[in-house]
C-alpha cells in the first residue's frame, strides 16, 4: 500500500512539473502567460460574444462592438486562460444530453428532490406540440448547461393524471429553484409566462429568477451594515460591479453553495460617493471580494482564478467543502492508487487483472467502511470546534499561490482527459519497467504465462477451499492467534474430507531447525577438525602437547576424543537429562540450572541456541532416543522439539499434528506467558 501511495504522489509531482513545462512552452512561442490580462479592444466581435455567453450576460440589445466590449469590462478582468477555455468550449460540437422523464416518480426524484440545483423542464401536453421547437431547444440546452442547469422533457402522455393534478393543460416550460436559503431546503416550480419563445428571452427569465435569490446592495449605508454584520455564514463573496444584475454563473453558484457561502451583489451603478468601498479595501471595479473570518481575499489575483463557473466553483469547493466533496476526492485517490497494482504486479496478464480487481474491491470496501464512523462523529455536537478549526486550516492553505497552481492544473487536466490518461499510462509503464528490472532474478514469476498462472491459482484455490492455512512467513511471530473452528465446520460439511485431507506441506520448510549442543563439549565435526589439526602439528609441538596433557585435570582429559564410537557414547551420557524437563515450560526452568561438579556425568545443554518459544527437553518422543551433541532438531508451533528426520517423516506421512499434544503443525499458537516469581515475604 505504501509503495502504491508513493507512486501516486510521484505521479502528481510529474503532473505538476509537466504543467509548468507546458506554460514555459506557451510563453516561449507566444510570449504570454495564462494569467496575463487581455485587452478587450484587441478582440473580435465574435470572441467578445463568446466571453459574454460563458459569463452568462445577455447582449441581444447591443448591436455595436463598443457596447459589447464595455459589458465585458464591467463584468470582470479577462485573462488569457479564460479566453482559451471559452474558445475551446465554443469549438466543442458535442451535444449535451437532456433527460426524458418517464412519470411522476422519476420527475419527483430528479427535480423536486434536488435541493442544490436548477432544472429547466419542457412539459408537452397531450396532443399538443412542444412550446420550444427541437432546434431552439437544443440551443437552449447547450446554453444553460454551461452554468450547471440541468434540462429535461416531460411528456404528459406518459402520465396524464399527474399533469392534470399539476394543472399542465398546455405545453409550457417549468423551472425549479430552491425556495429557501438553507441547504437541502424545499424547491419551488415556476412556469414561463412570456410571449416570446426565443432562446435569449427564456435565458433572461432564468437568470432573473436565479438572481432574485442573491442579496443585492444599492447604497453605502446598506453596505456598511452588511459588512459589519456577523451571522451564520463564515464565507461571503461580494461582487462590486456596475451591472443591472449579476452574471448567470454568479447566480448559479449561489444556488449550488446554498447554506455554505453567501453571495452578495453590490450594484454601484448610481453611487456618487465611493469612499465606503475604499474603507473596506475595494479600490477597483469590478471586484470579486471574498470575506472570511481570517481576512479579505481578492478573487482573480492568482493563477487559474478566472471569471467563470468552473474556476470559481473549484475555488469555493476548496475553501468550504462538503462531506460529499471530501468523499469523492478520497474515492478518486484510492482508485488511482489501486490501479497502480496493474503495473506493480509482475507475471501473466490474467494475474495482473485478477490482482487489480481484488485490490479495487478491497480498497473501496475499506474506504466505505472507514467513512461510516467519520460520518457518525461529524454529527456529534462536541466536534463543532474541531470542524471550525479544520475549515480555518483549509482557508489558510487554499488561498496560497501553491493552492492556486494546483487548482489551475486540476482545471487544465480535467478539460484534457486524454492527456491525463496518457500520462497515467506512461507513468504506469515506467513503474512496470523498473519493477521488472528489480525482480529480474525471479524469472519464473516474471515470465509465467496465463495458463501456468491459472493452473497454480486453481491449485491454491482448491487447497484453500478444502483447508485454509495460515501463512508461516517469518516464524515465529509474537502475535495472538485465536483457535479457528473452520477445519471442524468444513469437515462436517464435507464428510469425504475426513478420509482425504488436502493439506500442503510447504509449511515444513518454515519450521525452526537448529543443532543440539552441550556446554563444554564439541560436535563431531568440530572434534574431527581439531583432531586433524592436532595430527598435522604433532611433530612440531610434541613437547608442548605432552606438557599440557600433564597439567590438564583428569576430568578435562577424560573428554578428549579417543575413538568415534567412544566419543558418541560419552556425548550421549554427558547430555542426558531428566525426562521431567519435557513436561515444564522454559519459563519455569529459567531460573533452574544443572549442577556443575567436577564429574562428567551432569553437563548442562546450551539452551541459548534454542528458539525462545521451544520447550526444553532432551528426548525425541518419535524415536524415543536422547538428543546427541550436534544432531539437528526441529520445533513445532506448540513448542515441542524432535529430531528433524523423525518429525519430517511424521508430518510427510499425512499426520499434520504434534505427536505429543496433537496441536495442528500448520497453525501458529499463542506463546506461553511467563510465570511471575513470588517474592519471599519475610517472617515477622
Amino acid at each position: 500500500m505504501w509503495l502504491k501511495l508513493f507512486f501516486l504522489l510521484l505521479y502528481f509531482l510529474v503532473l505538476f512539473v509537466l504543467a509548468r513545462f507546458f506554460e514555459a512552452i506557451v510563453w516561449y512561442e507566444t510570449g504570454i502567460f495564462a494569467t496575463q490580462l487581455v485587452d478587450p479592444v484587441a478582440l473580435s466581435f465574435k470572441k467578445l460574444k463568446t466571453i459574454l455567453e460563458c459569463r452568462g450576460l445577455g447582449y441581444s440589445g447591443l448591436p455595436e462592438k463598443k457596447d459589447v466590449r464595455e459589458l465585458v469590462e464591467k463584468s470582470g478582468d479577462l485573462m488569457e486562460g479564460e479566453l482559451y477555455s471559452a474558445l475551446k468550449e465554443e469549438a466543442a460540437s458535442e451535444s449535451v444530453s437532456s433527460t426524458n422523464f418517464s412519470g411522476e416518480m422519476h420527475f419527483y426524484e430528479l427535480v423536486e428532490d434536488t435541493k442544490d440545483g436548477i432544472w429547466l423542464v419542457q412539459v408537452i401536453a397531450n396532443d399538443r406540440s412542444p412550446l420550444v421547437g427541437r432546434i431552439h431547444w437544443e440551443k437552449m440546452v447547450k446554453k444553460v448547461s454551461r452554468f450547471g442547469i440541468r434540462t429535461g422533457t416531460f411528456n404528459c402522455s406518459s402520465d396524464p393524471r399527474y399533469c392534470r393534478r399539476r394543472g399542465w393543460v398546455r405545453s409550457t416550460l417549468i423551472m425549479s429553484v430552491p425556495q429557501t436559503s438553507t441547504s437541502k431546503g424545499k424547491v419551488m416550480l415556476k412556469e414561463y409566462s412570456g410571449r416570446k419563445i426565443e432562446v435569449e428571452h427564456i435565458f433572461k427569465w432564468i437568470t432573473a429568477h436565479a438572481a432574485s435569490r442573491i442579496k443585492t446592495i444599492y447604497n453605502a449605508d446598506h453596505l456598511r451594515e452588511e459588512w459589519n454584520k456577523s451571522d451564520q455564514y463564515w464565507v461571503k463573496i461580494y461582487l462590486f460591479a456596475n451591472l443591472d444584475q449579476p452574471p448567470a454563473f454568479f447566480s448559479a453558484l449561489s444556488i449550488k453553495f446554498t447554506g455554505r457561502v453567501e453571495f452578495i451583489f453590490v450594484n454601484v451603478e448610481n453611487w456618487d460617493n465611493k469612499s465606503s468601498m475604499t474603507d473596506i479595501g475595494v479600490h477597483s471595479m469590478p471586484s470579486y471580494i471574498l470575506r472570511t473570518p481570517e481576512g479579505i481575499y481578492r478573487y482573480g489575483s492568482h493563477a487559474g482564478e478566472f471569471i467563470s463557473l468552473q474556476a470559481m466553483d473549484s475555488f469555493l469547493r476548496s475553501l468550504q467543502p462538503e462531506v460529499n466533496d471530501l468523499f469523492v476526492l478520497s474515492l478518486v485517490l484510492v482508485n488511482l492508487m489501486a490501479w497502480m497494482d496493474l503495473f506493480i504486479t509482475q507475471g501473466a496478464t490474467v494475474k495482473r487483472f485478477v490482482v487489480l480487481i481484488s485490490t479495487l474491491g478491497t480498497y473501496n470496501s475499506l474506504l466505505i467502511i472507514s467513512w461510516l464512523p467519520v460520518l457518525g462523529f461529524l454529527q456529534l455536537p462536541y466536534l463543532d470546534s474541531f470542524y471550525e478549526y479544520s475549515l480555518k486550516l483549509l482557508r489558510y492553505s487554499n488561498t496560497t499561490t501553491l493552492a492556486s497552481w494546483v487548482r489551475a492544473d486540476w482545471m487544465f487536466y480535467s478539460s484534457h482527459p486524454a492527456l491525463f490518461l496518457s500520462t497515467y499510462l506512461g507513468h504506469g509503464l515506467l513503474i512496470d519497467y523498473f519493477e521488472k528490472k528489480r525482480r529480474r532474478h525471479n524469472s519464473e514469476e516474471v515470465n509465467a504465462n496465463n495458463l501456468e498462472w491459472l493452473s497454480s491459482l486453481w491449485d491454491w484455490y482448491t487447497s484453500y477451499l478444502f483447508h485454509p492455512i495460515a501463512s508461516f512467513q517469518n516464524f515465529p511471530v509474537e502475535s495472538d492467534w485465536d483457535e479457528d473452528p473452520d477445519l471442524f465446520l468444513e469437515r462436517l460439511a464435507f464428510p469425504d474430507l475426513w478420509l482425504h485431507p488436502l493439506i500442503p506441506t510447504d509449511y515444513i520448510r518454515n519450521l525452526p531447525v537448529w543443532r543440539f549442543k552441550c556446554l563444554g563439549l564439541q560436535s563431531e565435526e568440530e572434534m574431527s577438525a581439531s583432531s586433524q589439526d592436532t595430527e598435522n602439528d604433532s611433530d612440531n609441538e610434541s613437547t608442548d602437547t605432552s606438557g599440557s596433557e600433564k597439567e590438564a585435570p583428569e576430568d578435562q582429559q577424560s573428554l578428549g576424543p579417543s575413538s568415534p564410537g567412544g566419543a558418541s557414547r560419552r556425548d550421549a551420557e554427558a547430555c542426558s537429562c531428566a525426562s521431567k524437563y519435557c513436561q515444564t515450560s522454559p519459563y519455569e526452568r529459567k531460573g533452574r540450572s544443572y549442577r556443575s561438579d567436577s564429574t562428567s556425568e551432569d553437563v548442562e545443554p546450551d539452551w541459548l541456541t534454542w528458539p525462545a518459544d521451544m520447550l526444553h527437553c532432551t528426548e525425541c518422543v518419535v524415536c524415543l532416543e536422547n538428543f546427541e551433541n550436534g544432531c539437528l532438531l526441529m520445533g513445532l508451533p506448540c513448542g515441542h522439539v524432535f529430531h528433524q528426520n523423525c518429525i519430517v517423516m511424521w508430518l510427510a506421512g499425512g499426520r499434520h499434528c504434534c505427536p505429543v499434544c496433537r496441536w495442528p503443525s500448520y497453525k501458529k499458537k499463542q506463546p506461553y506467558a511467563p510465570h511471575q516469581p513470588l517474592n519471599d515475604v519475610p517472617s515477622s
